[in-house]
């Protein structure tokens, strides 16, 4: 399997997140991502899917939409939910590879 061609990958993340990711420019890790070692990311299809699987109920969700270029040397695809490739990364988030954020409609 090959890592798709994209541009932009997404994290989801809480509204207190969002927020303290613009205070210190760096994203706060979920507790999730502690645990595993690496950020937990989405292509923008997979974005639906990590919704309905891990933040089911949740309020208060953000989708960070991230420049891909901004990350890459720290990005790895690797199989996930489903057998598919899903972007990880392996460092930092940065509020500067941020390009837009959205909010979750619940």
């Amino acid at each position: 399997m090959t890592a798709p061609a994209t541009q932009t990958v997404c994290k989801i993340a809480t509204q207190q997140q969002w927020e303290a990711t613009q205070s210190t420019g760096i994203l706060p890790p979920a507790p999730i991502d502690e645990k595993d070692g690496f950020i937990h990311l989405s292509t923008p299809e997979q974005v639906p899917g990590t919704l309905a699987a891990h933040f089911a109920g949740q309020s208060e969700l953000v989708v960070l939409h991230i420049r891909v270029r901004d990350i890459e040397e720290h990005l790895k695809w690797e199989t996930s939910r489903g057998g598919d490739l899903f972007p990880h990364l392996y460092a930092e988030l940065p509020l500067s590879a941020v390009e837009r954020c959205e909010p979750v409609q619940s």
